[in-house]
């Protein structure tokens, strides 16, 4: 999985980058101090994998991973040019999914690039910015398939209506929940990778003084209310506090996060509401040699998880010995669970669940 973030200049972007890959880019209060994107890859923390190691005591444990892209500071006119402009929008184009970044606090010692602090305003910005993007592309296209479309060409007739319903959507200012589109029509148009139709998440980049009851910050709660009028879900995080941490061990972490009054780290709730955007779930192989979690769109089948590990393994899938993770849990061992009747052989048409252990039988 891919994760673009996006969001204007000197917001936290960068240090969120940081924070979420352990590196060390350039973080600097003036515009564009990110030039080329910064990609860098994040173990996903499941502390699931903590008890199966207790379980299995696996030479080695492997969790999944999400791939994150920082990219510069996106400004009014990027669209056209303006700052660095679309050479960097191009790179979050194959992302999955895209995180925006919003300031929600002042700090005289950060200049901002619109000269004050206003996430609803700075929203609006990134939004015209993705648009029009969006329509320069369409508009190069819709003339190349127009004769086609008239002629009754079946493909041409689905990629233009696709096409025409997307720049209506974007022309009337409407968002992508108010999209009503086939899934053909959006197998048909993917290759296109517009941003309009990548699912988003707000991070709300607050200061550390606000991270204990985020809903006293008024820049915070106006933006929660824009979010709730598009469906988007709104994560509030420190950006500089989880800089600040990310370096540190689990328990040094803890301390800290006590400290203001959190359980549990604001990066993890990104990753976790990434997942959730796109529908993904995690299933695990387990055994002495290794534990490794394996991420998976819900609603996959047993065939098409195995695929996931290797194509041989669906191509030649039989069954799927599976125990449910909290069944596993339970029993303590997998000999116990087996006694107890909780692993069961599945087949091809079995929907693999969030957190099933599984071990796939095949034959190529």
């Amino acid at each position: 999985m891919k994760v673009g973030i996006v969001g204007l200049p000197n917001v936290g972007k960068s240090t969120l980058f940081n924070a979420l890959t352990k590196s060390k880019v350039l973080a600097a209060n003036y515009p564009f101090a990110t030039i080329d994107p910064n990609v860098g890859v994040v173990n996903v923390n499941d502390l699931r994998l903590d008890v199966l190691f207790e379980i299995y005591k696996p030479e080695r444990v492997i969790p999944t991973s999400i791939e994150f892209i920082d990219i510069a500071g996106l400004v009014q006119g990027a669209s056209k040019g303006e700052g660095l402009g679309n050479q960097f929008l191009s790179h979050i184009r194959e992302v999955d999914a895209i995180c925006q970044v919003v300031r929600c606090f002042e700090d005289g010692n950060i200049t901002h690039v619109e000269g004050s602090i206003d996430p609803l305003r700075d929203l609006e910005i990134i939004k015209i910015e993705l648009r029009l993007a969006d329509l320069d592309v369409i508009d190069k296209r819709i003339p190349k398939i127009e004769k086609k479309a008239k002629a009754k060409i079946k493909e041409a007739v689905l990629e233009y209506d696709a096409l025409i319903k997307v720049r209506k959507m974007i022309e009337e200012e409407k968002h992508l929940k108010d999209l009503d589109m086939s899934e053909d029509e959006l197998k048909m148009i993917k290759n296109f990778n517009l941003l309009s139709l990548k699912p988003m998440i707000y991070i709300a980049n607050l200061a550390d003084t606000d991270l204990e009851n985020p809903e006293s910050n008024h820049f915070y709660t106006r933006l929660i209310e824009k979010a709730n009028t598009e469906g988007i879900q709104v994560v509030p995080v420190s950006a500089q506090v989880e800089y600040e941490i990310a370096n540190l061990t689990k328990e040094e972490q803890l301390d800290f996060l006590e400290a203001y009054g959190l359980t549990a780290s604001g990066l993890d709730e990104v990753i976790r509401s990434s997942y959730a955007l796109l529908g993904l779930k995690t299933y695990f192989t387990a055994g002495v040699k290794e534990v490794r979690a394996w991420t998976f769109i819900d609603g996959m089948k047993a065939p098409q998880c195995a695929g996931i590990i290797h194509t041989d393994f669906e191509r030649g899938f039989i069954k799927a010995e599976t125990i449910a993770y909290d069944d596993l849990v339970e029993a303590k061992t997998p000999q116990a669970a087996k006694e107890k009747g909780k692993v069961r052989l599945e087949g091809k048409e079995y929907v693999v669940k969030d957190g099933d252990i599984m071990v796939f039988r095949f034959n190529v």
